[in-house]
């Protein structure tokens, strides 16, 4: 099984193909381009909002605003990659959503705007985690959510939740 460290470059970046070796997402719901750093406690990651967005047509017919929705989606994907970065064999568990705590969206996002996801873990209490995140274009601050993930067994989850 390769480690999240061996997925990085000699900067310590991780790209979208090693991304999705981390988490299981595949293009049409990635809203992470590039992992900028990544430690025990902190993550930067990176999203340039393209021509092609599926949502482009429709949200705000004629003036494209990137869903609130799916800013937290990146951030919540960043948060995932961070929490992977803490578990010994990352690959036996998911990491799912568990709690919004609150989020606050300050600026509008268009296409063409490069987001920056930050997230910082503030603390585990058994198998919840605690994040809060910052979004930012450019210096401009974007978002701040708090969220809290479940990180649950990965074969005893989707067992129990596959279709019979």
């Amino acid at each position: 099984m390769e480690t999240i460290d061996s997925l990085k470059d000699e900067n310590g970046k991780i790209d979208k193909e090693n991304i999705k070796k981390i988490i299981p997402y595949e293009d049409s719901f990635l809203y992470i381009d590039n992992v900028e750093s990544l430690s025990k406690k902190n993550i930067v990651t990176t999203k340039k909002v393209r021509d092609d967005e599926y949502w482009k047509e429709g949200h705000f017919s004629g003036f494209p605003i990137m869903p609130g929705a799916l800013i937290v989606e990146g951030l919540g994907q960043a948060a995932t990659l961070l929490v992977r970065n803490n578990l010994k064999n990352h690959l036996n568990y998911d990491v799912l959503a568990y709690k919004i705590r609150s989020a606050k969206f300050l600026r509008p996002t268009f296409i063409g705007h490069e987001l920056r996801f930050e997230g910082k873990v503030i603390f585990k209490f058994k198998f919840l985690w605690f994040v809060n995140g910052v979004v930012y274009r450019g210096e401009k601050l974007v978002a701040k959510v708090k969220m809290v993930l479940a990180v649950v067994e990965r074969e005893k989850f989707r067992g129990h939740f596959k279709k019979k």
